[in-house]
């Protein structure tokens, strides 16, 4: 399949899955609400529609277009196929940032967890920033932030010990499972400058992640300033897991999958895959929000519950069919 059609297609997929998540719900609307909705915004189901389910549905399309583009980042970074935005620690920082909020009172505050767990990933992200730049083996980086995430795991295991009461625990709890229920425009807003910049330094870093795909040696005699290009990758990844987990908590699997699921389609470019990896991020993480949604239980499956139920096997069967073809 040629990019260009890949990208019209997910992009209908998206488009599709948006009218879903703004049409569906645990509150049935009949047509003629539907169409209320539209005449009358202020009316009840106006509300539903256009306070509730937009925002939810929106908040939904952008973390995952910015985890399915960090994990192609990262994929073409670390010249991994199993690299995703969580395997370098900033999932896990931005995890304690938000844990230590709302452990110390603050889930009161507007946009206090939101920011601290972006605070937080933008920490990690600088430390990483700047390995990145010091060392241009990818195993390096990979083991770091293997021991890195393992660290802020503890940490985050310690304010689950130390959490004051059940109820903040509870809250810690459901955040870190992830969600875009409830969420806002100021909540999107916050973060979209994050996003934007991390959008940003990753098409720029394109053309590195392209060069590395010859090897470190070729890379090096390019011409291109390689350290820089690595320092960006590793930067607009960063933020673009940061502002995600700040967004909707920590949610597996998107990052992992969506490049995998256009790859082929792409030619395997690594610069090529970033925009369908993104479309393909956004396309999976709202059907799994409406699959929450619609799934009928008591509670309604947190989102990150939702990634991993569905994407474990569907990452499972990419890797059977590709080592199948490692065989062939």
């Amino acid at each position: 399949m040629r990019p260009l059609a890949l990208n019209f297609l997910l992009a209908m997929a998206a488009l599709a899955f948006a009218a879903g998540g703004l049409l569906l719900g645990e509150t049935q609307l009949t047509s003629a609400q539907v169409a209320g909705a539209f005449a009358e915004p202020l009316s009840g189901p106006g509300v539903v529609l256009w306070e509730i389910r937009l925002p939810r549905t929106a908040a939904a399309l952008v973390v995952g277009a910015a985890l399915g583009l960090a994990g192609a980042v990262m994929q073409g970074l670390l010249r991994n196929p199993l690299a995703d935005p969580g395997v370098l620690g900033v999932s896990g920082g931005a995890g304690l940032g938000a844990a230590l909020a709302i452990s110390l009172g603050l889930a009161a505050t507007p946009g206090a967890i939101e920011g601290a767990a972006l605070a937080a990933a933008l920490l990690v992200g600088l430390l990483l920033t700047g390995l990145a730049a010091r060392f241009r083996e990818p195993e390096t980086l990979i083991l770091f932030g293997v021991a890195l995430s393992a660290f802020l795991g503890a940490l985050t295991s310690l304010v689950f010990n130390f959490s004051p009461s059940p109820v903040t625990l509870a809250e810690v709890f459901a955040w870190l499972l992830g969600s875009v229920a409830n969420r806002d425009w100021m909540d999107i807003g916050r973060q979209i400058p994050a996003l934007a910049v991390g959008v940003g330094l990753s098409i720029y870093a394109a053309r590195g992640l392209v060069m590395l795909t010859l090897g470190e040696e070729a890379a090096a005699l390019s011409g291109l300033p390689m350290t820089r290009l690595r320092a960006a990758a590793v930067a607009g990844a960063s933020l673009l897991t940061g502002a995600s987990v700040a967004m909707a908590g920590i949610v597996g699997f998107v990052g992992l999958a969506a490049p995998h699921l256009v790859r082929a389609g792409s030619g395997g470019d690594p610069g090529r895959v970033l925009l369908p990896s993104a479309l393909a991020g956004a396309v999976l993480l709202a059907a799994a929000d409406l699959a929450a949604r619609l799934i009928p239980t008591d509670l309604e499956l947190k989102l990150g519950v939702v990634t991993a139920l569905f994407g474990a096997p569907l990452f499972a069967l990419i890797a059977w069919r590709a080592a199948r073809s490692w065989r062939g």
